[in-house]
């Protein structure tokens, strides 16, 4: 195992001993580690390789192609859980894995859950993760594929979309930059370009009291925020100090108290 260790600590590995641990758990030979350890080493990410990630306490399947849930958009997902009640309608918008509609449904007594994505990989995968939980993954655009009955009913919009501009994606770590779809990283020129499209179409899908949650950047948080405003949701920013995540949500209705231990700041700050 020191090797191992060794080798993934010389390719930039900060947490190695937890890798090699985890790596060796999932080998079914020396044969089959050396080449994960390989594929590690040349950039691939650790959830990919393992074929799982965890996620708010489940364990979320991760295919090569699909965007890796991390560990702060728990975060959105404790938002979205203090916001829902039992039979809430959800759905998980841009939702790669599904973790996002998994970790409320895994939290919260008999909702009604759907998801969409654009990539195909990302259906898939999800599919996979929401079977448990009575989930209906579409593939398509944002709003288009989703049932019609839908419309107005929507308790929960919840959607970890890309948010990091364009001009950035080349400084991100070669195993996001390299291995994970454009489409699920490239916000546009600022950000926000797939927020303010999900903002634009929220109202229609949302019923009275309901509430969209998008995770962006804290630099990009007042434009999510504006974009919300717009079309008609009353926004509030909050954020974590302990993940590293910020979360607008957008109420079309009045805005409810926030969950104890969370920071709010002003939409328009």
């Amino acid at each position: 195992m020191s090797d191992v260790v060794a080798r993934l600590r010389a390719a930039g590995c900060v947490f190695a001993e937890d890798e090699a641990r985890l790596l060796a758990g999932a080998a079914r030979s020396p044969a089959d580690l050396d080449a994960m350890v390989r594929r590690r080493v040349e950039g691939e990410p650790l959830e990919v390789i393992v074929g799982w990630a965890e996620f708010h306490g489940l364990r979320i399947a991760v295919d090569a192609g699909v965007f890796v849930p991390r560990r702060r958009t728990a975060f959105l997902v404790q938002q979205a859980v203090g916001l829902a009640r039992p039979g809430s309608v959800v759905v998980d918008l841009c939702c790669g894995t599904g973790a996002l509609g998994a970790g409320v449904a895994a939290a919260v007594e008999g909702v009604e859950l759907h998801a969409s994505d654009i990539e195909p990989a990302a259906v898939r995968c999800a599919r996979r993760n929401l079977a448990a939980f009575g989930g209906r993954v579409h593939h398509g655009d944002l709003y288009d594929p989703l049932p019609a009955t839908l419309r107005g009913r929507v308790d929960l919009l919840v959607a970890n979309a890309p948010y990091v501009p364009s001009g950035e994606i080349a400084t991100m770590p070669p195993e996001a930059r390299d291995h994970e779809p454009r489409v699920a990283l490239d916000g546009g020129p600022d950000g926000v370009d797939v927020h303010r499209r999900i903002a634009a179409g929220a109202a229609p899908w949302l019923a009275a009291g309901g509430h969209l949650l998008i995770e962006t950047g804290a630099d990009q948080a007042p434009r999510t925020a504006a974009a919300m405003t717009t079309h008609g949701l009353d926004p509030r920013i909050v954020s974590s100090a302990d993940l590293h995540c910020t979360v607008v949500i957008g109420t079309n209705g009045p805005v409810l108290p926030t969950c104890p231990g969370v920071v709010e700041r002003s939409a328009t700050d």
